[in-house]
């Protein structure tokens, strides 16, 4: 019995720390502030706004690290794009922003068909200003500037009513409770 008791404690204290490790952190912009503004290039090399972007109720960003080189990353992409027409149904724009180059950003979403805008930020300017720069790389690696994974959601008058970051690359924001969350709020 104690033996027992003392594996089902060691299992849940394993448990909670590998938990730990996937939970949402603190970065990002304030909640109920006025969003910062994107410096980024379309795939045509176009600069793209959180106006032009927006639609009704605002706009959901996708933050993501590479369409070229991560898998998660890529698989993430597909599944908003799974769920962009509920999206756009309520009211929101929707846009994803990396420090891909537009021409990565563009093969990806010719390939997958991707029905929103990819957006490069490859001076890493929207990503300082977001403030969620992975801070494991520093200026000079190879993945420098990649951003901590995550989604904001810049409501109609362009302040941050949602945000959501993970530390790690495999934990991601679960578009179908995000679009539950948005559609209660939105109602």
């Amino acid at each position: 019995m104690k033996k027992s008791l003392l594996l089902a404690t060691l299992f849940l204290l394993l448990s909670s720390n590998t938990f730990a490790k996937n939970i949402s952190i603190d970065v990002g912009p304030a909640i109920n502030k006025q969003a910062p503004a994107i410096k980024v290039i379309n795939t045509e090399r176009q600069n793209a706004s959180i106006e032009k972007l927006s639609k009704n109720n605002g706009l959901i960003i996708l933050f993501f690290r590479s369409a070229d080189w991560c898998p998660y990353c890529k698989k993430h992409l597909i599944e908003l794009n799974e769920h962009a027409k509920q999206f756009t149904q309520l009211g929101y724009g929707l846009a994803a922003i990396s420090y891909d180059s537009a021409d990565i950003l563009q093969s990806f979403a010719v390939q997958q068909s991707i029905s929103y805008p990819l957006l490069s930020d490859q001076k890493v300017q929207t990503m300082h200003a977001y403030n969620i720069v992975n801070t494991q790389y520093v200026q000079g690696d190879d993945h420098y500037g990649i951003p901590y994974p995550g989604v904001v959601v810049i409501d109609k008058t362009g302040k941050v009513m949602h945000k959501h970051f993970f530390k790690g690359y495999k934990k991601r924001v679960k578009f179908s409770a995000l679009y539950q969350q948005l559609k209660v709020a939105n109602k």
